[in-house]
């Protein structure tokens, strides 16, 4: 939810030609490093307490391995941490889950491996470093100085250049010598792009009934039980559609038998959607058309120009990119075999 209101949010604000994300800036003394003693687990380190901190310019990143808008900023913090390493700057994720199966060590592991992160890693399955910072975003950047002291904080997408230049103002304040005021290099690729706000006509939604919105299917949804969904004729803007046997949970929906299929009317230059394997270790076929045909041009990276792809793994998968122009085109995927959990739709 969270997550979603920050992208609403900010694509708003970009179409009223407000260029920025938001930067809070805090005042030495006022806010704190908290304790990061919640974390469940650390990856790629020992565990790091906030006195271990003390006297290091620090950049504590809130993410969770599904979120598309926080895969936007992963290419700046890997940037800023290979760049500012030498000189002083600790970069800590904190990974806190937005849905139960990133709580599981082995798929962060694989997050942490797959998109190439090499700093330190708190596991935070309870929330408890999250609540500890009063956070309430995916993404979320917070500037620590040598003292502990909470300087700036950026939520979500966006102001990569301001962000830097902080970096580079504590470390000067830390003492460091001939700290460079040249921005480090970045050349997102895959889903590290960013998103095209201004031919962005659709927002994200998740498929479980408590949450989502704009379902089609004739009949609404039936929270909790097997039922056969049929899709309507004709799909308006940002409806969805269910066709097959599924079960629709408080999470996910689930697909009970073979040859169910996903339909969404959308307008955006990407379509992602949070998916995976019911039982994990298994791989389940998929195929992805746009208005009835094999995407081509307009295939994301998950998938070959006809549109053939693999469930392997628990995470978000980048469907479609398509070229220019971007109108109002209908998504549909088709799944030949039962087990797939289908959680989120996220557009770029």
């Amino acid at each position: 939810m969270l997550k979603k209101l920050y992208y609403m949010t900010l694509t708003i604000l970009l179409a009223a030609g407000i260029t920025g994300a938001i930067l809070a800036v805090g005042m030495p003394g006022k806010d704190r490093l908290p304790s990061l003693s919640g974390a469940t687990q650390w990856l790629n380190s020992q565990p790091i307490s906030a006195a271990d901190l003390h006297g290091k310019v620090v950049l504590i990143e809130f993410w969770t391995y599904t979120c598309i808008n926080w895969r936007r900023t992963l290419p700046y913090v890997r940037a800023w941490g290979e760049k500012y390493k030498a000189q002083g700057l600790v970069v800590i994720g904190v990974h806190t889950p937005e849905f139960s199966f990133e709580k599981a060590v082995d798929n962060v592991r694989w997050a942490v491996k797959d998109m190439k992160i090499g700093f330190p890693v708190a596991m935070d399955n309870n929330y408890a470093v999250w609540n500890a910072f009063g956070n309430e975003y995916w993404p979320a950047l917070y500037f620590v100085d040598t003292k502990g002291n909470i300087r700036h904080h950026q939520f979500g997408e966006g102001n990569y250049e301001q962000s830097e230049k902080v970096i580079q103002q504590l470390l000067a304040e830390a003492g460091v010598k001939d700290v460079s005021h040249e921005l480090a290099p970045v050349d997102p690729a895959g889903a590290e792009v960013a998103a095209d706000l201004s031919t962005v006509g659709s927002s994200e939604n998740y498929l479980d009934y408590a949450r989502t919105v704009d379902f089609a299917s004739p009949g609404g949804a039936k929270a909790d039980r097997r039922h056969l969904y049929a899709a309507p004729t004709r799909l308006r803007l940002n409806e969805w559609a269910l066709s097959g046997n599924w079960t629709m949970g408080r999470e996910a929906n689930v697909l009970n038998e073979g040859n169910g299929r996903i339909l969404y009317r959308f307008h955006a230059r990407d379509v992602n959607l949070i998916m995976g394997p019911a039982a994990p270790g298994t791989s389940l076929r998929f195929r992805v058309l746009i208005d009835g045909k094999a995407p081509e041009a307009a295939h994301g990276i998950d998938v070959d120009s006809q549109g053939n792809g693999t469930v392997t793994e628990q995470r978000m998968y980048q469907l479609i990119r398509q070229p220019a122009p971007i109108t109002d085109r209908e998504f549909e995927i088709e799944f030949p075999d039962a087990g797939v959990g289908v959680f989120d739709f996220t557009f770029g």
